[in-house]
């Protein structure tokens, strides 16, 4: 997947989405797994869209991003678990999975999103990462870069809705990566700059 862009960030992801879809290709199932954990603003949105444009799987990818799963900004930890019990287990037990976007504006729960366990299936979001889910993944990612880029590709894209947040949820990560060494549990490993 060659890049068109002169940016090293994203001739970084464009790589990357290239060797997720290889790995993807090789592993020749129908309904493949894939997690993309990391920091925020370390590109996992971006480098998800990539793979999903060009997942090499005849029918459609459902892509879930749990940022539609956290329960506000305290939520890292509790979105993750969501993803594994609602989304990850029924999944891996050939079975319909269902959950609900959490509407930020409402701070409630909002309509239900239904997952096919005969289709393949990426989730990206820090905190998907972890010993348990890991175990229900085919193919799991880490990507991560400088504290500095992260924090301004971060604030770039969210602007001041995030600027308050982001030393609570940093202390989130720091907490999710102490706790479940994501970066040891990847099959692939992507450093941006």
């Amino acid at each position: 997947m060659p890049s068109r862009s002169n940016d090293p960030f994203a001739q970084r992801l464009d790589a990357a989405a290239g060797e997720i879809v290889e790995r993807v290709r090789a592993l020749q199932t129908s309904n493949p797994v894939v997690l993309i954990d990391g920091r925020s603003g370390a590109g996992k949105t971006s480098l998800a869209a990539r793979v999903a444009r060009a997942w090499p799987i005849a029918g459609r990818l459902q892509l879930v991003a749990l940022d539609s799963l956290y329960p506000g900004w305290s939520g890292l930890e509790a979105g993750a678990e969501r993803a594994r019990e609602l989304i990850l287990v029924p999944h891996a037990r050939g079975l319909l999975g269902t959950w609900h976007r959490w509407d930020w504006e409402a701070e409630a729960d909002a309509e239900s999103h239904a997952v096919d366990p005969a289709l393949g299936l990426l989730v990206e979001g820090c905190g998907v990462l972890s010993p348990a889910s890991a175990r229900l993944a085919d193919l799991t990612v880490w990507v991560d870069g400088p504290e500095e880029s992260r924090r301004r590709r971060a604030l770039e894209r969210d602007g001041e809705t995030f600027r308050s947040h982001w030393s609570m949820w940093a202390a989130q990560e720091d907490e999710h990566i102490r706790r479940d060494d994501p970066r040891s549990l990847a099959t692939l490993t992507v450093d941006v700059p």
